[in-house]
């Protein structure tokens, strides 16, 4: 009998992830060199049967050739159970399906299994909402349905930041100036003409020049750099995929107590990988469903963020 310790992931195509971004084809690569066996899933491969939770899981190879970086094999019905962890790394829209996801991962979860990040956590910890679990690490912030409300919060700020609460990337992220011709506009899409809550802050504009920097917890400890995002000349956006660029730098005094204020708390709920958004010493966002960042501090730090992950996950089966 196979004593090998074995790790699942659910997560987005293997094949259509960046190859040299992808921080869960890290965390895959450093379990694998930890002597993890993997097994790969979508959320398609999920399912309950009285009860249980199943997966149609496929043994994964993983490599560090941007080439050739995995390998599949034939997939194989069975309890999640069967596995010591599963790390869920599928990426948003935090819809319907995503939920799902997340009752089907917390009955394995009720049958022994260590889930990463705790399938709870993911429902509860809006990554938008939930930074008013920690106000004094927070610009002013305005979650409303109300457009009279935002419009009063334009007025009180000067300058503010409106954005959806279900998405990522950068998407649907708009600056507002008092006497904007667009606010309002602006206001009615976000809401859907006040059906909808959305989220307004103050605008930090910080942003121009230090950019939006990414601040990883592992087990609720910070890594010692984070990684700072440069809006692209023309765009206010911090985020990679809207075109920012990835500056690593170390943390300051300010990242450490955003840290300590938000780390242990998270930590003890079950999430063991979170990435804090920080613009001008505030935080935007806490973001637990699949963070990134890992490959460019690495590369840039010569850190293994994915080892410290790794470790981390040892340390909790072990205990």
């Amino acid at each position: 009998m196979s004593t090998s310790r074995r790790l699942g992931v659910v997560m987005d195509p293997i094949g259509a992830v960046t190859y040299a971004k992808d921080s869960t084809l890290a965390m895959l690569l450093a379990a694998q060199a930890h002597g993890f066996e993997l097994t790969y899933l979508e959320q398609r491969d999920l399912l309950l049967r009285d009860g249980v939770a199943l997966g149609r899981g496929r043994p994964l190879t993983v490599r560090a050739d941007p080439g050739s970086w995995y390998t599949l094999g034939e997939p194989t019905l069975a309890p999640l159970s069967d596995l010591d962890c599963v790390l869920m790394r599928k990426d948003p829209p935090f819809d319907t399906e995503y939920i799902y996801t997340t009752y089907i991962l917390e009955r394995a979860e009720a049958a022994g299994l260590l889930v990463v990040n705790r399938p709870q956590g993911l429902r509860d910890m809006n990554e938008k909402v939930y930074t008013a679990a920690f106000p004094q690490c927070c610009a002013p912030t305005l979650v409303t349905r109300d457009m009279g409300l935002m419009a009063a919060f334009l007025s009180e700020h000067g300058k503010i930041v409106v954005k959806p609460l279900h998405t990522m990337g950068g998407r649907s992220i708009f600056v507002l100036s008092q006497g904007d011709p667009n606010a309002r506009v602006v206001f009615e899409t976000l809401t859907e003409y006040g059906e909808h809550f959305a989220i307004a802050q103050r605008y930090l504009p910080e942003i121009v020049q230090t950019g939006d920097s990414r601040v990883l917890l592992v087990d609720g400890e910070p890594v010692p750099y984070a990684l700072a995002r440069i809006p692209s000349g023309g765009d206010h956006r911090g985020n990679l995929a809207a075109g920012a660029r990835g500056v690593a730098r170390p943390l300051d005094d300010r990242d450490r107590w955003l840290a300590g204020q938000i780390g242990p708390v998270l930590a003890a709920r079950g999430m063991l990988f979170v990435g804090l958004d920080v613009i001008g010493g505030f935080v935007t966002e806490i973001n637990v469903t699949s963070p990134t960042g890992i490959r460019e501090i690495d590369k840039q730090c010569g850190t293994s963020i994915g080892d410290q992950l790794i470790a981390a996950i040892g340390q909790r089966l072990a205990g």
